[in-house]
């Protein structure tokens, strides 16, 4: 048996390997370099050049970038007009942020458990729970496979709830053909470093609804307007006039982040095409390995992964996750963990909620663990990862 790095053996690597990080070349930089030299570096052509790549991109009809995946989220929730006393039925598997966007609005978050296969929300336990006070669901393309939208949108129409769709990981996948983007009532992008495309930070909403784009659009800008139709007719002075006719917030982006986003995009479908490769290569091994579950995936989905989890059958290994993790991190393979429960954390237990409300992603998340994935890592990071798996799966193995 082979010893462990962590316990004096030779790592696998001598380079640390991170589970995700972002790919800048020089087309980039460029980019971001024009726009740097213009006359615009915010509220300029690029924000509207760049809402227009995405709705095109996505078959959406409106597109708003906003500064960040946070700031996509709240004005979704402000769109959809959540107030104090409604509810919204989200994920626990998730980023903080799916769940604050609703508490920024004064809602209340109600989480419904998981598949226990794909780790994407149950749709029979959004149903479960379903009130009178529901407003809307947030469901989150885990990983950036495609939440059962066809199943969503039907139980939307049926209660009159907003879809609103947390795609953060998700750009570039397509459900049924169609791409995320276009299938909720609101989608919301992420571009964080991290995710399939980045613009340093930044995010958009998409919406194929008129009313939902107009009230997204003041929701970003200080709910300031300089469209005459939203005025009062008697006080427009002229071109130079604006008005506030709603609260909103300072969610914009900048135009060279939104250059940089749209020399990104340029690449998009190659990144897609290079994470569905090494995800095609962790398959094929993993799918041997008896302690180790890989997350399944929906026919419908075409996805562009985000994150590649394993989740560690620990019944059949002598370790803990968190052993686990060490060892790996000592082979020089650096993971992490998505996500801890969102109402585990201490904020959410001084609102009153319990653990124990969604076993199913309860247990999913004391076991998965999420190990490099991102189009720069050539084939040679890809097999160190998995040698530095099976490494560790053969020193913790039961026998």
């Amino acid at each position: 048996m082979e010893k462990l790095a962590i316990n004096g053996g030779l790592p696998v690597r001598k380079e640390k390997i991170f589970y995700g990080h972002q790919f800048v070349d020089e087309e980039d930089i460029q980019a971001v370099s024009e726009v740097l030299r213009s006359d615009y570096l915010t509220c300029g052509p690029k924000v509207e050049e760049m809402e227009q790549c995405l709705a095109q991109y996505t078959g959406a009809k409106y597109a708003v970038a906003v500064s960040n995946g946070t700031a996509a989220l709240h004005c979704a929730c402000i769109a959809a007009g959540l107030k104090e006393g409604d509810e919204v039925i989200t994920t626990p598997l998730t980023f903080a942020a799916s769940a604050n966007c609703i508490l920024y609005c004064k809602a209340t978050p109600v989480f419904a458990d998981i598949n226990p296969k794909t780790y994407n929300i149950d749709t029979e336990s959004i149903k479960a729970n379903i009130s009178g006070r529901t407003k809307a669901v947030i469901a989150v393309d885990f990983t950036g496979q495609s939440v059962q939208n066809d199943e969503i949108r039907a139980i939307c129409e049926k209660y009159h709830l907003i879809f609103i769709e947390d795609a953060a990981h998700a750009i570039a996948t397509t459900y049924k053909g169609k791409k995320v983007g276009s299938l909720a009532d609101m989608t919301c992008f992420s571009f964080h470093p991290v995710k399939t495309i980045t613009g340093g930070e930044g995010g958009a909403i998409l919406t194929n609804n008129e009313e939902f784009y107009q009230k997204l659009v003041l929701a970003h800008a200080h709910g300031i307007t300089h469209n005459k139709e939203l005025m009062e007719e008697a006080s427009y002075e002229g071109s130079w006039y604006y008005e506030q006719v709603a609260l909103g917030y300072n969610y914009r982006i900048t135009d060279f982040q939104a250059a940089f986003i749209m020399s990104q995009m340029k690449k998009l479908d190659w990144f897609a095409k290079r994470r569905k490769e090494i995800v095609n290569m962790y398959n094929q091994e993993f799918s041997k390995i008896p302690e180790i579950n890989i997350q399944e995936e929906i026919k419908e989905s075409d996805t562009c992964p985000h994150l590649y989890t394993i989740r560690l059958n620990l019944k059949k290994l002598s370790c803990t996750r968190r052993e686990f993790f060490d060892a790996m991190s000592a082979e020089n393979i650096q993971c992490q963990v998505h996500y801890i429960p969102v109402y585990w954390f201490p904020y959410y237990k001084k609102l009153g909620y319990e653990k124990g409300i969604c076993p199913n992603a309860e247990e999913v998340y004391r076991e998965i663990i999420s190990i490099p994935l991102y189009p720069k890592m050539g084939n040679q990071d890809v097999e160190d990862v998995i040698y530095a798996v099976k490494k560790v799966i053969a020193y913790y193995k039961k026998r």
